[in-house]
């Protein structure tokens, strides 16, 4: 068969140069183009050559049209550099040698061949083959396996961290069991690839196959070879190089895990090469690449379902944890309370909760805090298990601090800014704008932007005593075409609201009536200066992350509201700290909110910041439970989001449509 192509800017490919011998033998790839040098042995006064191939070789004569005249009917191509012969084998080889391609040399008057020389070729089909389309499952016979594009015409297969625990082997996550061997739960978090090597068996005595991976891919991923018991290990963790044993199979199937999670210094890209070489001079007469990449951890906001909460038992609060029970049966919502905490309360700081996702598999992942306080141990001895993940970054003892606490760390709901979207919405997290030494750590903002989807976004929390952006910012859902608001703590209301009930006549209403022997006036806390500065100080705070979060997140004035909180600050203007419990600090499950109880001044028998809050969130569709966390939390400088965590459904939309 012969085909006609205009000449283009052919990539280079392999090049078989004849000889004078007049017969030759090949080995070629199905479906790969060779170049045929049909002019090294051209005889002499030969003007002229034709190439016939058989049914399974698809010939083609590579040209300039503009320069060259295609032969008409019983003409020859001209002997002209300027032609060029390609092959290439359509199917694999049943014998050897059962392809064959003649080249032919004519003079000007002769009719009959002066030479030919007969190319005998046998075709093998070499083919690595995994989830380039993402549809779940591996892709047969594709092209361009070595490039991975986003969005949702994208292709390029994907790879999930093994990062949770399904080997029985020790205590830690599958990724980092060098002793493990999977079984047959694990590898369904694997990406099956399948190296097809099909031709006569003979063949195979002298050309080996061999996979390889680059020695920067060997610490992030693994790769495993089904066998007739067991899996094997062969490739990855310093094995860089694989020769396949065929043994009479034409397909050989394949698992690869992914082992770390991208990060500034690793883009998320890795690579697997199969190549066919020849024994003999071990030259390589066939490569291809196929590229991976590994799944982001993602973060999940307020407005995902929740699934499971969990909170820590302490010796001071029993009490909230019976209110807390009562809560979350309300939004039907399974509560896990943890006893092995070593008295640490604040199970938000220690762990945040994500998921991982490929087309074939995705699972929860727990995300670690470098914090390391008496919950340090939970979320790998307690979270992590089949199908559920865990990752970590570790960091200098010396270099941690209360920024590196997982209460710094929010993610928006979906968001579009200036016409960019960002469908799984924007990483939040707090430090000083000005400061370089006031920072969340390094590691974890590194691997934070390093996921590529969640575009992160700094705030400025060092204001606060303890620093954490959930002390003056959250998200709730709202049934609404926006779909969530951005709940922000306000000063500037809260003294407003006790303006208006003084100028009511009740200026002698008292907070923290039943909680506290320091019981205020409204008419007291207006003369309080040293208390009224501080609130306008933090104030001033907010409205700068206000502002950010506008031009970051998209958002105008009415995706924002404004609840009402007061701040004391023992220095000023530094270290501040809420006054009354904080409302913002919220447990947001589904429509039900279970906010801190703020204890506030009666009005009729009613608190005033209750009242004032329900009418702010309530006509969104969302119902306020104000949980009483006043001894157990607010006293410690925390409140309820602190002291609480949230396992939530992933997103729907599929992290690979993105366009970061």
């Amino acid at each position: 068969m012969q085909s006609v192509i205009a000449e283009d800017n052919m990539t280079e490919r392999r090049t078989i140069r004849l000889t004078n011998t007049g017969t030759m033998y090949e080995v070629c790839v199905v479906g790969e183009e060779i170049a045929i040098d049909v002019y090294r042995t051209v005889p002499r006064r030969a003007d002229f050559f034709d190439v016939r191939g058989t049914t399974n070789i698809d010939v083609f004569m590579v040209y300039n049209s503009r320069a060259i005249k295609k032969p008409g009917k019983g003409e020859k191509w001209p002997i002209d550099k300027g032609v060029k012969v390609h092959i290439s084998p359509n199917e694999p080889s049943r014998h050897l040698n059962d392809g064959k391609v003649k080249i032919s040399y004519y003079i000007s008057q002769g009719s009959d061949p002066v030479s030919s020389i007969v190319l005998y070729v046998t075709s093998v089909a070499i083919s690595l083959d995994v989830d380039v389309n993402r549809i779940g499952f591996v892709s047969r016979g594709m092209k361009n396996k070595d490039t991975w594009t986003w969005g949702p015409n994208g292709r390029g297969a994907i790879l999930l961290v093994n990062c949770d625990r399904d080997r029985n082997s020790s205590g830690l996550p599958d990724n980092e069991d060098s002793e493990g061997t999977p079984n047959a739960a694990d590898v369904k978090d694997m990406s099956p690839m399948f190296l097809t090597a099909e031709g006569p068996d003979e063949i195979f005595d002298d050309y080996r196959v061999i996979l390889e991976i680059e020695p920067c891919d060997s610490k992030r991923l693994r790769v495993y070879r089904q066998g007739k018991f067991q899996f094997k290990h062969v490739l990855g963790m310093g094995k860089l190089g694989y020769e396949v044993q065929r043994k009479n199979r034409d397909e050989m199937k394949f698992y690869v895990e992914g082992l770390q999670f991208p990060d500034t210094e690793f883009s998320g890209l890795v690579y697997v090469k199969v190549k066919l070489q020849r024994t003999q001079d071990l030259a390589d007469i066939f490569l291809e690449t196929v590229v991976f990449r590994v799944a982001p951890w993602i973060m999940t906001p307020n407005t995902q379902k929740p699934m499971e909460v969990y909170v820590s038992n302490v010796d001071t609060n029993e009490y909230f944890i019976k209110l807390l029970k009562e809560f979350v049966r309300k939004s039907r919502t399974t509560l896990i309370v943890c006893t092995e905490n070593c008295g640490d309360r604040w199970m938000q700081d220690e762990m945040e909760f994500g998921y991982t996702e490929a087309p074939h598999k995705r699972f929860p992942v727990v995300l670690d805090s470098p914090r390391d306080r008496g919950l340090k141990d939970f979320p790998q001895k307690k979270v992590l298990g089949p199908d559920f993940g865990y990752v970590t970054r570790k960091a200098n003892p010396d270099e941690i601090g209360s920024l590196d606490a997982f209460g710094n760390l929010e993610v928006s709901p979906p968001v579009t800014v200036n016409g960019k979207c960002y469908p799984l919405g924007r990483i939040l997290y707090g430090g000083s704008l000005t400061d370089p030494a006031l920072q969340m750590n390094k590691t974890v903002t590194d691997f934070l932007k390093g996921q590529q989807v969640q575009s992160p976004v700094q705030l400025y929390s060092t204001w606060l005593f303890v620093g954490h952006i959930d002390e003056f910012m959250s998200f709730v859902p709202a049934a609404d075409k926006r779909g969530f608001r951005l709940v922000l703590a306000s000063p500037r209301v809260c003294l407003d609201l006790f303006r208006e009930k003084q100028k009511e006549g009740f200026g002698d209403a008292v907070m923290f009536e039943g909680v506290d022997k320091d019981k205020l006036t409204i008419d007291e806390i207006l003369e309080d200066e040293s208390l009224k500065e501080c609130s306008q100080f933090c104030q001033e705070c907010i409205d700068i992350n206000r502002q950010i979060m506008k031009n970051k997140l998209g958002l105008i004035e009415a995706d924002i509201i404004d609840i009402p909180i007061l701040y004391k600050c023992d220095t000023p203007k530094k270290d501040a700290e809420s006054f009354f419990p904080d409302m913002v600090n919220m447990l947001v499950l589904g429509n039900h909110l279970g906010i801190p109880k703020p204890f506030g001044p009666k009005i009729n028998g009613k608190c005033c910041l209750e009242e004032k809050v329900q009418s702010l969130l309530e006509p969104l569709g969302l119902t306020c439970h104000f949980l009483d966390d006043f001894a157990s939390y607010h006293k410690y400088l925390g409140e309820i989001h602190c002291g609480t965590n949230v396992v939530r459904k992933p997103f729907n939309f599929k992290w690979w449509h993105c366009e970061p």
